[in-house]
């Protein structure tokens, strides 16, 4: 082999390794949400999207460019799932009988058109309930408008002009102190949303468990189409996402089967798409 003919192969794998590494980085700036910190010593992970979301551009660590390896590891799967559901949410301080939600237009264009919901008063008591028809089988959802009835009343919109339809739960953590599902983004890229945001629903003696329904975001009162199922352990969020709700124990038990087919890493070697698709073929509340 001559030496021009090894240089240029020498040239040609480092232009693959940085094509490579390129690659990687722009994986990594992808909009994930949930901004948290996640405990124990191996992964932190600081999102803010719709939380994990969020109806626009990410900016925390987990999205800064560094080298993660691209294949699925022993990482990619949950060490374990509680299998405790949360205790039932309660604010300390009840809501007024009505309050008032106002839904903002954001900069960000809508991913799928819809119209947000009115702006006025609502009802801070009552529950109900939507079933979220999917690839998995059906989540049921309950709803509850004493914890969080803007977000309620958003949800609902969304579901009866079928935002929700044909999307697809494009987030999945498996790590200790985050361990979630996430949905309600058209695009299926963590970046995409409703093209409007209203205000978190929050108090600080929110705590996230098993079973716990809650708003992606982006910060403080970027709350829009994106949520999270939490199906495990919740302890590494902070009280910033607004509860609105629980989802059934059988639901539950389909996310875990889901979980522990793992991940394809794209934020960290425990947070990435889910290697089982799960695809909301439809959403209806129940009447």
């Amino acid at each position: 082999m001559s030496k021009k003919t090894h240089q240029q192969q020498l040239a040609a794998r480092k232009a693959r390794r940085q094509a490579e590494r390129e690659a990687e980085r722009r994986r990594q700036r992808r909009n994930l949400g949930v901004t948290v910190t996640a405990i124990a010593a191996v992964v932190v992970v600081v999102v803010g999207v719709f939380v994990v979301l969020g109806n626009g551009k990410d900016s925390s660590p987990a999205a800064a460019p560094t080298e993660l390896p691209a294949s699925a590891g022993p990482d990619n799967k949950p060490k374990s799932i509680p299998t405790a559901l949360a205790a039932p949410l309660k604010r300390p301080t009840p809501l007024p009988a009505e309050v008032s939600c106002t839904y903002k237009k954001s900069a960000e264009a809508a991913s799928k058109k819809v119209n947000p919901p009115a702006d006025g008063k609502t009802k801070a008591s009552g529950t109900t309930r939507v079933d979220l028809n999917t690839s998995i089988g059906d989540l049921q959802v309950t709803l509850d408008s004493a914890l969080a009835p803007c977000a309620v009343k958003n949800f609902l919109s969304l579901v009866d002009q079928k935002f929700y339809d044909n999307t697809s739960c494009h987030r999945l953590t498996v790590g200790e102190g985050l361990q979630v599902l996430q949905c309600g983004d058209p695009t299926g890229t963590g970046s995409g949303g409703p093209g409007y945001s209203f205000a978190d629903e929050v108090y600080p003696t929110l705590k996230y468990g098993r079973g716990v329904l809650a708003m992606a975001n982006s910060g403080a009162n970027t709350n829009g189409s994106q949520f999270f199922i939490v199906y495990g352990d919740g302890s590494g969020l902070t009280p910033d996402y607004t509860a609105f709700g629980s989802i059934d124990e059988a639901g539950l038990k389909l996310i875990d089967k889901v979980a522990e087919a793992g991940v394809v890493p794209e934020g960290g070697p425990t947070d990435g798409s889910p290697v089982t698709p799960v695809n909301i073929k439809s959403a209806t509340a129940a009447s």
